[in-house]
This record gives structure tokens, sequence and C-alpha cells, in this order.
């Protein structure tokens, strides 16, 4: 056996090891079924098939990433929520998004009523980002222009009401700016406006600009701390800008009512598939890295958003 192998395999043992006390307490018999409420090629969608990929040798079964878009979200969300409460189908998703558009809109499901939280595996944080051949070589360059011409300025995101919406309209706001904002379907179709020059700039995940840097330029971070990879990367507060940090933790969610024994079992199953180099390294080639927080910390970090987050979301249900 070749050296790498055996410390693949190592590795995986000590995951299995660190997931076993709880898993004997529940034991899945049939594939589980994460339904993701967005399309496939998204910031989300790459974290969450990140994990499925490295669930082997975890769960006894394996973790199936199933699309189901439409509605920023609550499509799938809302189907998922209705699921039976057996553990076979779970949701993973951009809570950020969730929280923020249930927030926004009158929605049938919200991340506390309607689930019970399991774990949070990633995040993505927003950045500016401007085509590679766009004359803004900074974010002043881009606060002068919309100021020069208030309302000329398009900015892409990736559905309004999710939380790159509400981090560049936050943006805006605290430096008293206008621009006119353009939603797409998803961190793919958003990069592609950008890198088409459909738009001026883009408030999107940063992860979305790995592999794309002769494409895109990034001119900040949306973040109170630089990124752990792009760390070339300046934050909005350097630049001495204003804005409201929103950022979205990747999270599985369970239907309301899942016996804590699966909810435990599927939290230490995540806790140790987020511990695989596999896992680390899939990440990493996505311009990100593991993120893991239990569900009780995730539920905190979910209800400081919404607090940090409401006078926003006022502003912008009093735009209509």
């Amino acid at each position: 056996m070749e050296r790498r192998d055996f410390m693949r395999l190592g590795l995986s043992a000590s995951a299995m090891l660190a997931a076993a006390p709880v898993l004997a307490e529940w034991a899945p018999r049939r594939p589980i079924n994460a339904i993701l409420p967005y399309s496939a090629g998204g910031g989300t969608d790459a974290l969450a098939r990140a994990a499925a990929a490295s669930a082997d040798g975890i769960l006894p079964v394996p973790l199936v990433i199933v699309n189901k878009p439409g509605s920023s979200g609550i499509t799938g969300a809302t189907e998922a929520a209705a699921a039976r409460p057996d553990g076979n189908t779970v949701m993973v998703t951009s809570s950020g998004s969730f929280l923020l558009t249930s927030m926004l809109r009158e929605t049938d499901v919200n991340p506390f009523d309607s689930f019970d939280i399991i774990a949070q595996i990633g995040n993505l944080t927003p950045a500016v980002i401007v085509p590679a051949n766009s004359p803004f070589q900074n974010v002043q360059d881009l606060v002068d222009a919309a100021r020069a011409n208030p309302g000329s300025l398009r900015w892409a995101h990736n559905g309004r009401g999710g939380f790159h919406h509400v981090a560049g309209q936050s943006f805006l706001n605290r430096n008293d700016l206008a621009a006119q904002d353009v939603p797409f379907k998803g961190g793919g179709p958003t990069r592609a406006a950008v890198i088409g020059a459909q738009v001026d700039f883009a408030f999107v995940g940063i992860q979305q600009a790995a592999g794309f840097e002769n494409e895109l330029r990034v001119l900040a971070l949306a973040a109170p701390a630089r990124d752990a990879i792009r760390d070339d990367v300046p934050t909005l507060a350097e630049l001495g800008f204003d804005y409201v940090a929103v950022s979205s933790p990747i999270v599985f969610f369970a239907p309301k009512g899942t016996a804590p024994e699966i909810i435990s079992g599927m939290e230490a199953a995540l806790r140790a598939i987020t511990e695989t180099k596999q896992f680390s390294d899939l990440m990493r080639e996505r311009g990100n890295v593991p993120a893991f927080l239990n569900g009780a910390d995730t539920e905190t970090l979910l209800r400081q958003m919404q607090e940090d987050t409401q006078p926003v979301i006022n502003a912008l249900k009093s735009q209509g």
C-alpha cells in the first residue's frame, strides 16, 4: 500500500471514530437526500457537493444533493420543511439568504420555526467584483463614478432578498450611493454577467472568483476580516467604507420535529466530514476553507444576523 493511500485511510478512520458514538444511536438505512434550493454551479452547491463527496466512510449511506431551485430558495425550503422528520430528507442551503428572504417576504417557512438546525460546514462572504477590464481599479473609483452619475451604474447579485443583495444594498445605503440592481439566479450566472460586462459591478461570494482571475477583479471583501485564501483583498472597513457585515453560513437543516438522536448523529457526521483532508482539499479548490459550527452556535450566529440586518430589511421593504 502506498503511503498516501495509508494516510488517506488513516484520516478516514479517525473521522469515522469521531462520529461513531452518536452514529451508533442513529443508523440511516437509506440514502439521505439533501435538498439544495438553488441551481447547480453556485457557491452553496459547490460546498454541499464537497461534503457529499467526503461523506464516504463516515455516513453508512450516500449523501445525495438534490437541486430544487425557485423563488429565491423558498421553493426547495418549503419542500424540505414538509418532509417527514426521519433523517432521510434534510436541507443544505445558504442560511444567510434563507434568513433574509424570510425577513423580507411573507413566506411559509423560516430557519427557526420550520427547521431544526444541524450544523454549519462552511461560510460564504460577499465581495465587490468588477470585470477585469473595468475602469474601476479600486472601490474609490467605483464610488466616485456612482456619485458623479447617481443611478447610472448597474450592479448584479444572486437574487433580491439574498445575502449578496442585502450586503450590496447596505453598502450603497451606508455610503449614500444609488445604483440599479440586476438580480440573477445563482452565483454562476451572476459571475457570467460580470465577466460579460453586462453590469458594472457585483456583490457575489469571493469564492466565485477562484479560477477566473484573468476575467474578474476583486476590489474588496464585505467582511470583518480578510479572506483566508485571498488575503491580498482588503476589506471595505480597511478602505474606510461603511457597510453591514452579512455572510452566508452554509448550513444543514432538518425538518422541525426531527428526533434529537438524528440531529446529534448528523451533526457528528458533518463535523467528521469537515475534518477530512478530502473536504479541505475540495474546499480549497473552490476558494474556500472548512468552517464547522455546531447547531446551537449556528443558531446564535443566525439570530445575531437577523438583529443586525433588520434596519436594512426595513429600508428595502419601504422601497417596495
